[in-house]
């Protein structure tokens, strides 16, 4: 079952949203969080070190999975667990793998991977204690490519039927 979470409105009644676009040029380290990222198909952000195709081409994780964590006395922001995009307002992984998401006016996302096995030596584990990106956070395959902006929308365009999720 899908879940839009309780979330602080946009003052134009705005739903799910982008909260911050983070990028990094090296592996396993938190990413800079930047005005503007660029999705490329089938590749991922653009001057991501993530960026080289296969399944988990951009990640995304739910500033209320980062909430939570500042709840036990993280001081962690976004970018901080090496996501690219963080969003508010909707369970991220509560989605099934192959739902559609739309990110801004024009980039386009099809979740591949929900959680992954977190990596021996891992900095975010490091610095913060423990990383939600495991249990939390999600990964997606760019089907169609644009600039992502905090403040963009986040539209659930298709979930897959139970059968081929």
């Amino acid at each position: 079952m899908l879940r839009v979470m309780a979330a602080p409105r946009h003052p134009h009644g705005a739903g799910p949203q982008v909260v911050a676009v983070s990028v990094s040029d090296k592996k396993g380290v938190v990413k800079e969080n930047v005005p503007e990222i660029t999705l490329v198909v089938e590749h991922g952000v653009k001057g991501d070190a993530h960026a080289e195709g296969g399944r988990r081409q951009v990640s995304l994780l739910a500033q209320e999975s980062i909430d939570k964590m500042r709840a036990q006395g993280a001081a962690v922001k976004p970018g901080d667990f090496a996501e690219n995009i963080t969003t508010r307002g909707l369970a991220l992984n509560d989605l099934p793998v192959g739902t559609r998401l739309r990110l801004g006016a024009e980039a386009q996302v099809v979740i591949s991977q929900i959680g992954k096995a977190c990596h021996h030596g891992c900095a975010i584990r490091e610095l913060v204690g423990d990383c939600i990106m495991p249990r939390e956070g999600v990964f997606a395959r760019v089907i169609r490519g644009g600039v992502v902006r905090p403040g963009d929308p986040v539209t659930v365009e298709e979930i897959p039927p139970a059968s081929e999720a």
